[in-house]
């Protein structure tokens, strides 16, 4: 039992903040509602409206709430690109290390040895090629975030490899979400809500596929030369 505390006060949390409404500050709508006041407070006090942001990302990754799109875009929205991709990277990288110390200590590798089908493939080639593999993995979002966050976990991935793999993983979708919430302001004055569909776009898609493709270069080249 005291190896899945860490797991059991992350699902606590969720559920509290829940039931409390506080997932529903993680909407468009809310933002628009209370975008002046954020505005003004981050004008106020930028270096402490930055360590807030990044906390609140922080939680809510490590708790797998809805919402990081949201506050990827407000990021961009109340500190620019540049220092908006930042402030996600770090509270983004935070939680998903919570989560992957917490699936640590509780799954261990029980998940790995149940696993069947393309579930153990998937799994085997992340434990071959974790840097790699993990990249991929961060760069399309082809799985949902809070599972990426659990796989290395389940095949037993150095900490430091997967903190390296989360960080570069996400800044190119962080930076495009950024981007977006930097013209934000006139879109939600207008009733509005910004377009993610732009990832489906193919400015941001394939460049995004090109650095997904030469994360794994390495290791087909490798194959090819012993086939």
């Amino acid at each position: 039992m005291t190896r899945w505390l860490p797991a059991l006060a992350l699902v606590a949390v969720l559920i509290a903040l829940l039931a409390s409404g506080g997932a529903d500050y993680l909407r468009f709508d809310a933002l628009a509602a209370h975008r002046v006041l954020l505005v003004e407070w981050v004008e106020r006090s930028p270096v402490l409206a930055v360590g807030i942001f990044i906390s609140v990302y922080a939680l809510a990754t490590a708790v797998s709430l809805p919402g990081g799109a949201v506050l990827s875009v407000t990021g961009g929205f109340l500190f620019g690109t540049v220092l908006g991709t930042a402030a996600i990277v770090v509270g983004a990288t935070t939680g998903a290390v919570v989560v992957f110390l917490a699936a640590q200590t509780a799954v261990g590798s029980a998940l790995k040895n149940r696993a069947q089908g393309t579930a153990a493939s998937v799994l085997a080639e992340l434990q071959r090629h974790p840097l790699q593999y993990l990249l991929v993995l961060r760069l399309i979002p082809v799985m949902p975030f809070w599972l990426v966050n659990l796989l290395p976990a389940v095949v037993g991935m150095r900490l430091g490899t997967y903190v390296l793999g989360t960080a570069l993983g996400i800044v190119p979708g962080s930076a495009v979400l950024a981007s977006i919430g930097v013209g934000l302001d006139s879109v939600l004055a207008a009733g509005g809500t910004p377009d993610l569909g732009i990832f489906l776009t193919a400015p941001v898609l394939l460049p995004l596929l090109a650095l997904a493709a030469l994360s794994v270069a390495p290791i087909l080249w490798q194959r090819w030369k012993r086939s």
